[in-house]
């Protein structure tokens, strides 16, 4: 089974309806859309859940993949798209995007997402928590999973030209919501010096 690519298990799942392949394809992916529902949810048994339920919806689907697409950036489409979906029974989507048919120029670098060369890992973190689901998974998959802007694009099913700029407001977005959680921890510490100083 090793052997196979995932588009090959796909087509010998849909020809024999044997259930080897469909389990190959999901200790190859399992794990890894266990941590993308984990990373929308912060709860493991939801996630769990969450993982359950798209792999059940996997094999229904499996019909209408497009070989055109990678099989994990389709997964990946799907795993989004129903991860979105249990959150906005709860609450509403945060952020409209608007003037998305902006042309951005060629020269943007998108492939960084900062600039600076010291950025602390802790506040790094801490400023993705306070991003939306959606600004989230954008960098996500832009910058950890190293998607590219056409695979990115059909994820969202939208342009090229929109995913690069709703790339760059969210980058833009956790680049604010860093200095601003740098600039509440350097006051804080602040603080702490100087009630240390007094009860001295």
């Amino acid at each position: 089974m090793a052997s196979y690519t995932d588009e090959e298990l796909v087509r010998l799942f849909i020809v024999t309806q044997r259930n080897p392949y469909f389990e190959e394809l999901y200790e190859r992916y399992s794990g890894k859309v266990y941590r993308k529902c984990l990373s929308f949810v912060k709860d493991q048994a939801k996630a769990e859940d969450f993982t359950h339920d798209i792999f059940l919806k996997l094999i229904f689907k499996l019909g209408s993949y497009n070989e055109n697409a990678r099989f994990s950036t389709w997964l990946y489409s799907i795993t989004y798209n129903y991860c979105m979906d249990q959150l906005r029974i709860n609450k509403k989507r945060a952020e409209t995007y608007v003037d998305e048919n902006l042309e951005i120029p060629d020269d943007t670098d998108l492939n960084t997402m900062f600039e600076e060369p010291d950025v602390e890992v802790k506040n790094l973190k801490r400023a993705m928590e306070r991003l939306t689901p959606e600004e989230k998974s954008l960098l996500m998959m832009k910058y950890q999973d190293e998607l590219s802007i056409r695979e990115i694009a059909d994820v969202f099913n939208i342009t090229e030209s929109a995913t690069k700029m709703r790339l760059l407001r969210s980058r833009e977005r956790l680049r604010a919501k860093y200095l601003e959680t740098a600039m509440f921890l350097g006051l804080l510490g602040a603080k702490l010096l100087e009630l240390l100083k007094i009860l001295k």
